[in-house]
């Protein structure tokens, strides 16, 4: 049995949104760094943090004032974290707000770090919402990642994030390019999609013979206070089972160790992609 363990951290805002994005930034690593020495001595091989983990959720705002959250990937903030990977032979998967100064461009973004500490390289967030509260084009463009899927020491990563998730495209993209454990770090409030948060990504867990982990972060983030972000960040497994949940209101590191013989198994049993029909799916990305 190949066994993986997987670590997941969920956490509120640790400091006032009225403070600069730098003093955030400190703030937030310093509250990280001890859960994640932990998961290092917890044996944890794939850690993922949530959504832009050293900032709040600013996309209620059109304060210009966060675009100096930003920072290059890889960066200072990657740069952290790929001393963490080495010394704990950790994958990571951290989520940034990514700043490209040549084309003066924004991006939401997610690097990757094998377990030796290397840089993999980045997934950006392809799809950004415009609604009331979540102003996330003001921040962010659109990336266009071809869905890549990362060669760690462990497994074969895939990253979606937040958004993403409602759109079942790209998890199967994912899978197809060969993903065994997906990770979705999300910043999602309760209300109108909480009840999509053990939908959803289950579902797309078992249609793609995959594990997945969801991320989400916690607490109230005022002025904004456009709702709970609930926790429950969770690992679900190829047959779309959440097999561990954290809790929906406290900081936490979330541990747990995947059997990723079931992706193999799986996909051998109901052999999804072998019964897929390309040939008739061109709708799908016809233009409209």
């Amino acid at each position: 049995m190949t066994m993986l363990r997987g670590g997941l951290i969920q956490m509120g805002l640790k400091s006032a949104t009225d403070q600069p994005p730098q003093t955030i930034r400190q703030a937030m690593l310093a509250a990280h760094r001890p859960l994640i020495e932990q998961a290092g001595a917890r044996g944890v091989q794939v850690l993922c943090f949530q959504e832009v983990f050293t900032q709040p959720y600013f996309c209620p705002s059109q304060d210009a004032k966060w675009y100096a959250a930003a920072e290059a990937v890889p960066g200072p903030t990657t740069e952290e974290m790929q001393s963490y990977a080495k010394k704990y032979r950790m994958a990571m998967v951290v989520p940034v707000y990514e700043a490209d100064p040549v084309a003066g461009v924004y991006y939401n973004t997610a690097a990757v770090i094998d377990a030796d500490g290397s840089y993999l390289g980045k997934y950006r967030k392809t799809h950004i919402p415009q609604v009331a509260g979540f102003w996330e084009k003001f921040f962010f463009k659109p990336g266009s990642s071809h869905w890549p899927v990362f060669t760690t020491r462990y497994c074969k990563l895939g990253v979606y994030i937040c958004y993403d998730r409602h759109f079942p495209e790209g998890w199967r993209a994912l899978a197809l390019n060969g993903a065994e454990y997906i990770v979705n770090p999300s910043a999602t409030v309760a209300g109108l999609s909480e009840y999509l948060w053990k939908l959803e990504q289950p579902a797309a867990a078992a249609a793609n013979g995959c594990w997945i982990g969801a991320i989400n972060r916690v607490g109230r983030e005022q002025p904004w206070n456009i709702g709970e972000f609930y926790g429950q960040s969770y690992f679900v497994n190829p047959l779309g089972q959440i097999e561990a949940i954290a809790s929906r209101d406290q900081d936490e590191l979330l541990v747990h160790d995947l059997n990723m013989d079931m992706v193999r198994e799986i996909r051998d049993r109901w052999q999804f992609f072998r019964d897929r029909r390309p040939d008739v799916y061109g709708r799908l990305t016809a233009a409209e």
